[in-house]
């Protein structure tokens, strides 16, 4: 007898010339000792299914004499055979090795084929294919559990493709199951993506197909372009997105591209024109006046002036004096979300771009590679959004909170509420490098050990935080040069 799994199963049991008839031959595929445990392997399953079952008679078997006289000496009447109708005999050409015995009859007196379909450890019965029963062959459909599909369960459900596909394990008896793909109920399907699966370390694969109720994303966790997050809705609600609506006259109007987000997915806070503030950019910030399709103006006066006239006022109207740091450029509030602390200027004299706009023409500086990164040599790196402005007349303060510690000297640094010092706002009058409330920043310079500052001169990298800078970031962290 051959064993290997993938050979031939032979045996010599039913080679005998007894019974010469009415005998009985067993044929069992998963016989013992062919090393296959669990029926829904890929070795077993090969030896299992079949479309066909060709069974082929090659000779007959020539029965011995045999005795009717018992032992005991009495006579016994020959044993009446079965009543086997034998099939009628086929003429065959004459050869010099035939003989007469080659040319006797023989046939199946029964055969009994039993089977399942295959459900790969999926389903518990199967129905009849197209709705018609039949009793001479093994039901085609699978009634499939486990969150799988297909005639065979050979597929997972649409809504359940996060993990691969696996048959049942028939040895263990563990399930396999399907596992549903996380698509806060924005989608009816997903697809499994081996990319997404290696990426994630083999956790999670599934990418949900035609995101609904206006989100996007791998999971539909996003609103897309032209879509904001309803604040008083939960993700898997069909309304967790709501239309953004931003002025038409303060506004950046939408790219010809067409992708471009009208407003922050997050907060709302739609781009706005120079100068011009609000969620909405409906009117002119805090110093500004003008409101118009070219945004607003900067008032050219010791405090602030009337919003819609330029005129100067002597006096504060609203008890708030809000003097936001230009450097030449208008706050960013791309990155702005409304839980964030955000504090005005106090009203103390000031040294800022917005009486010297002649001497802030401000320098960007650039982070173009990891290696940009790795030549730095500034005593502290971090990653801070900018809370708030105030201006000493001697020396400016900044307040921030930090997000993330990169490098730090002797000034113990831990992420929360810090204050920055840019010497250069005061000794060149003006707010150079550019740090806008709001936004968020890689920031590096030199600290004060004596005093526990840390500074920010013309020296200092100061670059606002995009996705490509957190990669580049992450890469000279896991090189060890930052």
């Amino acid at each position: 007898m051959m064993l290997a799994s993938m050979e031939a199963l032979c045996t010599s049991r039913y080679s005998s010339a007894t019974p010469c008839t009415g005998g009985e031959v067993i044929f069992r595929t998963m016989a013992q000792g062919r090393g296959m445990d669990d029926p829904y392997s890929p070795e077993a399953l090969s030896v299992l299914t079949l479309t066909n079952l060709r069974i082929r008679l090659l000779k007959p078997h020539h029965c011995p004499a045999s005795p009717f006289t018992s032992s005991r000496g009495q006579h016994n009447a020959p044993q009446q055979a079965p009543n086997i109708q034998f099939l009628p005999r086929v003429p065959r050409r004459s050869s010099h090795n035939s003989t007469q015995s080659d040319s006797a009859p023989y046939a199946i007196f029964s055969l009994l084929a039993r089977g399942t379909c295959l459900c790969h450890g999926h389903a518990e019965q199967c129905l009849p294919t197209g709705g018609q029963d039949s009793s001479v062959q093994v039901q085609g459909r699978c009634v499939c559990t486990h969150h799988t599909a297909g005639v065979h369960c050979e597929k997972c459900a649409p809504l359940y493709n996060d993990q691969p596909w696996r048959a049942a394990n028939g040895s263990s008896g563990e399930p396999n199951p399907c596992q549903k793909c996380e698509c806060h109920g924005h989608a009816q399907s997903c697809h499994f993506s081996q990319r997404v699966w290696r990426s994630t370390g083999g956790t999670s694969g599934g990418v949900c197909d035609d995101c609904q109720h206006n989100t996007e994303g791998r999971r539909c966790q996003r609103c897309r372009p032209g879509y904001r997050r309803h604040p008083a809705r939960p993700l898997d609600s069909p309304q967790a997105c709501t239309r953004c609506w931003c002025d038409p006259v303060g506004s950046v109007p939408v790219g010809t591209s067409g992708d471009a987000a009208w407003c922050h997915p997050r907060s709302g806070q739609c781009h706005c024109k120079p100068g011009v503030g609000g969620s909405s950019c409906s009117h002119c910030l805090p110093g500004h006046w003008g409101f118009g399709p070219e945004g607003c103006r900067p008032c050219a006066c010791p405090l602030t002036c009337d919003p819609f006239t330029g005129f100067c006022l002597e006096s504060k109207t609203n008890g708030e004096f809000y003097n936001i740091p230009l450097g030449g450029k208008i706050p960013d509030l791309t990155h702005f979300h409304p839980h964030e602390e955000n504090k005005s200027w106090s009203n103390e004299l000031t040294v800022s771009a917005l009486y010297y706009t002649g001497k802030c023409t401000c320098k960007e500086r650039k982070v173009k590679s990891v290696s940009d990164l790795c030549r730095m040599k500034h005593s502290y790196v971090i990653k801070a959004s900018v809370l708030s402005a105030h201006d000493k007349g001697t020396h400016a303060v900044v307040q921030v909170k930090v997000r993330k510690v990169l490098r730090s000297g002797t000034v113990l640094l831990s992420q929360g509420t810090h204050s920055l010092y840019p010497l250069s706002w005061t000794s060149r009058g003006c707010t150079c490098p550019v740090l806008n409330p709001g936004a968020e920043y890689l920031l590096a310079g030199s600290e004060e050990a004596e005093s526990g500052r840390l500074l920010v001169t013309m020296q200092s990298l100061v670059v606002p935080w995009t996705n490509t800078l957190g990669f580049l970031v992450s890469e000279a962290l896991r090189q060890g040069c930052l």
